[in-house]
């Protein structure tokens, strides 16, 4: 009996040891994913936090910036985000919470208090309100002391446009700015002792009277004037319109033609943006045709959240044939009146008209804005150096080649930085190529995009393989010749299945275009930044630049770490080479 006790109590003891040892390895393993998800929220919310101040001080870009540090620190976690409730939560709180400051309306406003609370995160009410009202203010760019030129664009324009996006467009100043203020020297307007000039007069009559210009104007000695100043100090200013007009002339005259209005009238876009898409002047005209908003909704032009048609290519150069052949069918064919009315529009010039009791620019000159005054001449000169150049001194110009482009219907909402990969090309270029985009992502329906030439069908292609729900939760990776998926999976990290179902279970195509899914869980939602695909990544990541003549390989080297980890880290190869500045991360444990 007595030997039996002992044996029962040695086996309690057992088992007690066994399963306190256990809920201990359990309780230990508990505390440390428990201390990872807390990391991981700490510092998504600092990221945040730095996103609101920059927000504050008005630096857009930045706060884009740092909200995408605050997204990623989920996305490059080896955490499944969606298997945790707290993180899951945290998580998609703050993507809505993100896209509803990025794009703002007055039915949704982002709910900085509800995320604060959701990750526990110390954000005040008074922070919050403070950016909700903050997101949904309206830049003013309108100038208080030319009221009466823009008064009926404020008034066609009923719609406020909130500001929208981080990556918002770029403008340049308009030529009409300097334009307005110009004033002509008096060697400039010498006409009678300058032979040369009297020649140049001569000449114009000339090409006036035989129709060689596609259209009559009365010929008064200050176009020739003009033509003096642009042979003189304005000389710079003519021969970088003269080389810009290369890129978009030869569509101008193509839709200025189907419309019916004389080809050489579309020489009024170098006077108005001397040739540049993002062209912004004083009184909000903006684009190659410089329409105010008010003007071009009136002919069509779309000015949303997303996209402002006023500085797209084709859209606009149709509005604006469009408008000048209303005006001219307005002015009885008057082209001179019509240009004036461009510029000031028809108010003003029907003013003028009747104070000078005439239908006749010349006439009613003294009595229209000085800007148009000095517009409608300026144009007209323009007309006659383009058309015969060596005439004028301009011989010398080469006009640059034409903007070449392809142009595809994307889907709704897709990220640039996808487009960028799928047409081997950079986000950047492709606001060059697309200047009516506000932001980097397409508006919320399929839209024409325009992608480097000869790339349409290969992008076309890429984008069959997604579907609407991976779009914007995958990336675009280039495999080389004779790779397989398992080469793929170990440089990426993603599974060989997961690889396989996302390209249609296709083989690897040589030299080709895979799509790579992301595979930490996170679902697709509706806020789409940052578009890279992200491989499973470790604890900790250093950003380092890749200096001129880099290969992953040698920035391994450099920093301590495994060639084979960084480019499976960065989607690359071993050999891949870098340009100079390209970020680079380097996986540390």
């Amino acid at each position: 009996m007595k030997t039996h006790l002992v044996k029962v109590f040695s086996l309690t003891a057992i088992l007690f040891l066994l399963t306190n040892s256990f809920v201990f390895g359990q309780t230990q393993e508990v505390k440390d994913a428990e201390l990872q998800i807390k990391s991981i929220i700490n510092r998504s919310g600092s990221y945040f936090n730095e996103g609101l101040l920059a927000l504050q001080d008005k630096r857009r870009p930045e706060a884009g910036e740092k909200f995408d540090k605050s997204v990623e620190e989920f996305l490059y976690s080896k955490v499944n985000v969606q298997t945790n409730q707290k993180l899951s939560n945290c998580y998609n709180e703050l993507v809505e919470t993100i896209y509803r400051i990025e794009f703002p309306t007055n039915q949704k406003l982002p709910e900085i208090k509800k995320l604060s609370d959701t990750c526990g995160w110390n954000i005040s009410k008074d922070t919050s309100d403070s950016i909700a009202k903050l997101v949904l203010t309206i830049p003013t760019e309108t100038n208080t002391a030319n009221n009466a030129l823009i008064a009926s664009a404020q008034n066609n324009d009923s719609s406020a446009i909130p500001t929208q996006g981080f990556d918002t467009q770029k403008f340049e100043p308009s030529p009409l700015d300097e334009l307005a203020k110009l004033e002509l020297t008096p060697e400039e307007e010498q006409i009678e002792n300058n032979p040369v000039a009297q020649q140049q007069l001569q000449y114009a009559v000339v090409a006036v009277a035989n129709k060689s210009l596609g259209f009559s104007f009365q010929v008064h000695p200050m176009i020739q004037q003009f033509v003096n100043y642009y042979q003189g100090r304005g000389r710079s200013t003519m021969s970088t319109g003269l080389y810009r007009s290369g890129m978009f002339m030869r569509m101008a005259r193509r839709i200025f033609r189907e419309e019916g209005i004389p080809e050489n009238v579309a020489w009024l876009g170098q006077v108005e943006s001397a040739w540049k898409p993002s062209a912004l002047s004083w009184a909000s005209a903006s684009g190659l045709w410089q329409f105010i908003p008010g003007t071009g909704a009136r002919f069509g032009l779309r000015r949303t959240a997303y996209i402002d048609e006023r500085n797209g290519f084709e859209g606009a150069t149709r509005a604006s044939a469009k408008y000048l052949k209303f005006l001219a069918n307005r002015y009885n064919g008057n082209w001179e009146l019509a240009m004036a009315a461009y510029n000031s529009g028809e108010g003003n010039v029907d003013r003028a008209i009747r104070r000078a009791g005439v239908a006749n620019f010349w006439v009613a000159y003294p009595y229209l804005p000085k800007e148009t005054r000095n517009y409608v001449p300026n144009i007209l000169a323009t007309i006659l150096i383009a058309n015969n150049p060596n005439q004028y001194g301009f011989g010398h110009v080469r006009p640059a080649p034409q903007l070449m482009y392809d142009q595809i219907r994307i889907p709704a909402s897709t990220n640039l930085g996808l487009i960028a990969q799928a047409s081997d090309t950079t986000v950047e270029y492709l606001r060059y190529l697309n200047p009516e985009l506000r932001t980097n992502m397409t508006p919320p329906e399929p839209y024409i995009v325009r992608v480097p030439p000869g790339k349409a069908n290969e992008v076309v292609a890429v984008f069959r393989k997604f579907s609407p729900s991976n779009r914007n939760t995958a990336g675009i990776n280039k495999t080389a010749a004779g790779e397989t998926w398992e080469n793929i999976s170990n440089r990426t990290g993603v599974s060989v299945a997961d690889l396989m179902a996302a390209n249609g279970n296709a083989p690897v195509p040589p030299r080709g275009k895979i799509i790579v899914p992301i595979n930490n869980g996170v679902k697709n939602i509706a806020y789409t930044r940052p578009t890279t695909a992200v491989p499973t990544l470790t604890s900790t990541v250093k950003v380092v630049k890749a200096l001129a003549g880099d290969t992953v390989s040698m920035v391994a080297e450099r920093h301590g770490a495994s060639a084979a980890e960084v480019a499976k880290f960065n989607g690359l190869l071993t050999t891949s080479k870098l340009s100079p500045g390209r970020e680079i991360k380097i996986p540390s444990n």
